[in-house]
């Protein structure tokens, strides 16, 4: 089943996110997502975390639409966005998209991006997506469609990633190796349609980028 999680972070074009949400089978809220959802009139299924961030305008609203709530004491040690990744593998999610995990706390937007990991390590395909970006995590390999010059990174986060083969890219890799805190994966971009990348071991975070 494919789920589509609404964080708190920025979204400045919610209309062109909307279309995507409206494609899921199960719409979770992860606490300040609900400010998103307001906008774009979209009723979750499930509001997951502490509800500190959510407007008892909101809370009505959802609950009169008869929106499951999973409450959460504030102090915790879990973000609520990682609760609902956690929720989401736990009610058998093949799929997962997260909205709204980036922005302007970075500390926010690092720990989105690496919580990515725990849902690749389950072999869930897994993305996160705003306005500029499309967000993914590979443990084995990838196949990405895109316009000939769209911009794509490739960025190892784990000490070493090695077989990194690429396809379809201006700069490509055979059998390479790259290391963690390296640049040498930074904007490559389309030169077909579609691109592969392909690795051994170790795990990569994959963007592609509207500048």
């Amino acid at each position: 089943m494919k789920y589509i999680i609404i964080a708190n972070g920025t979204i400045k074009q919610h209309n062109n996110l909307k279309k995507i949400i409206n494609t899921s089978d199960i719409i979770i809220c992860a606490n300040g997502g609900s400010i998103h959802l307001k906008i774009m009139n979209i009723i979750p299924d499930i509001v997951i975390g502490d509800c500190d961030s959510i407007s008892y305008e909101s809370m009505t609203y959802f609950k009169k639409h008869k929106v499951k709530f999973i409450k959460y004491p504030r102090d915790k040690n879990y973000s609520d966005t990682e609760l609902a990744i956690l929720w989401a593998i736990k009610n058998k999610a093949s799929d997962i998209t997260i909205i709204g995990a980036t922005g302007t706390r970075i500390d926010h937007t690092l720990a989105n991006i690496l919580l990515m990991k725990k849902i690749a390590e389950k072999k869930l395909s897994c993305k996160i997506i705003d306005n500029n970006n499309e967000i993914y995590c590979v443990i084995d390999e990838i196949k990405l469609k895109g316009e000939i010059g769209d911009l794509i990174s490739i960025i190892p986060i784990t000490e070493k990633v090695t077989g990194i083969t690429t396809k379809g890219l201006k700069y490509p890799l055979i059998n390479n190796e790259m290391i963690m805190g390296s640049s040498l994966g930074i904007s490559n971009s389309f030169v077909e349609n579609q691109a592969y990348i392909k690795i051994k071991k170790g795990i990569l975070i994959i963007t592609k980028s509207i500048d």
